[in-house]
């Protein structure tokens, strides 16, 4: 299956793809942190090529509700993301997931098919996460733990903070790759 990991900078989703056999690929506008398929890049260019599944996690800068006391002020970024978005639930690709935290994609474009937490994959932490799915199931939990910790959440303000809250769980990435096909 061609996989394309799209706005995905770390390489969790796409490796967890690689690692099943699939020909996968992650892009983003930076490098990746990890080797492997990654074309630099703005996704928008090569939605159109011959891709099976996308997942997608588009910046949630200007999406997140963590951020809402900010939006009265990011009109114009927000109606930006929000097409972002649109453009990638519309690409002419099979199957789609889209992820982001809870956001305003959920009252803007539509409610998410799915949110899902951490402990609900193999790791002790919550960190709500929605699912907006086109043709592929519900991910089915595949670990569910007992710690709750508010880890990302708690991150303190340094440069890189946005770096660690972007990163998918490798639990989550497993699962994907595991139950959509």
């Amino acid at each position: 299956m061609n996989v394309l990991i799209a706005c995905e900078f770390s390489g969790i989703v796409r490796d967890a793809f690689l690692k099943r056999g699939h020909n996968a690929y992650s892009c983003d506008l930076l490098d990746t942190e990890r080797p492997g398929p990654h074309i630099k890049g703005d996704v928008r260019g090569i939605l159109n090529a011959d891709w099976d599944l996308m997942i997608a996690h588009p910046p949630c800068t200007h999406l997140a509700v963590s951020g809402a006391r900010h939006f009265k002020n990011k009109k114009k970024e927000q109606a930006e993301a929000l097409e972002f978005v649109r453009v990638l639930m519309e690409a002419p690709i099979p199957k789609i997931a889209i992820e982001n935290p809870i956001s305003i994609i959920s009252t803007m474009i539509r409610k998410p098919s799915q949110i899902i937490q951490p402990w609900q994959f193999g790791h002790g932490e919550t960190k709500a996460t929605c699912l907006w799915l086109k043709r592929l199931p519900k991910l089915e939990p595949t670990n569910i733990v007992l710690g709750r910790e508010h880890r990302v959440h708690r991150l303190p303000p340094n440069p890189r903070r946005w770096i660690e809250r972007s990163r998918t769980y490798e639990g989550i990435a497993a699962a994907m790759a595991d139950q959509w096909r």
